[in-house]
């Protein structure tokens, strides 16, 4: 599937995403990238003794799969403006090491928007997990293009150029 532009998007369509098994190795790198050492999630004998049992993955990393399945479906690759806010995000139940995990968006309106060419698209998520459960849901509203640009953007491959000084 190619970029979908303003005009493309059916109010009430959903997309789904493949399965993806959160990891050990996924905890470890979103706690080094974000900063989140919270015992909850790196220490084993803290968490065992929480409500939860085990060591649950940070919130966010769920929040941030949004971006990621958009990404593999290529819908907005082109159209794209700009994503705006997150609204009303909820953390329902914990994304746990060995949950394969599913990101589903369902397009809830859209409207023109007073920018030429731009118009603004809102979209729910749920991430939910393999027996269904939603484990996070949200909303996030994006500007995306009306239309293709007759300005296609056309890559560079990047050049490296030396001189020697003498």
């Amino acid at each position: 599937m190619g970029s979908l532009y303003y005009h493309d998007i059916e109010v009430g369509s959903i997309f789904c995403s493949g399965g993806r098994t959160a990891t050990e190795a996924d905890l470890t790198n979103f706690c080094m990238l974000s900063g989140d050492w919270n015992p909850i999630h790196v220490n084993k004998e803290y968490a065992e003794k929480s409500q939860f049992g085990e060591r649950i993955v940070p919130g966010l990393f769920g929040l941030s799969l949004i971006t990621g399945a958009m990404t593999q479906w290529g819908i907005f690759e082109e159209s794209a403006v700009a994503m705006l806010n997150v609204k009303d995000w909820n953390f329902h139940v914990p994304i746990l090491i060995g949950d394969t995990i599913y990101v589903e968006m369902e397009i809830l309106g859209k409207r023109e928007t007073s920018r030429k060419g731009v118009g603004l698209v809102e979209r729910r998520f749920r991430i939910k997990d393999h027996s269904n459960k939603i484990l996070q849901d949200g909303a996030s509203d994006m500007l995306i293009l009306v239309e293709p640009s007759e300005k296609k953007r056309t890559c560079v491959p990047f050049e490296m150029s030396c001189t020697e000084s003498g």
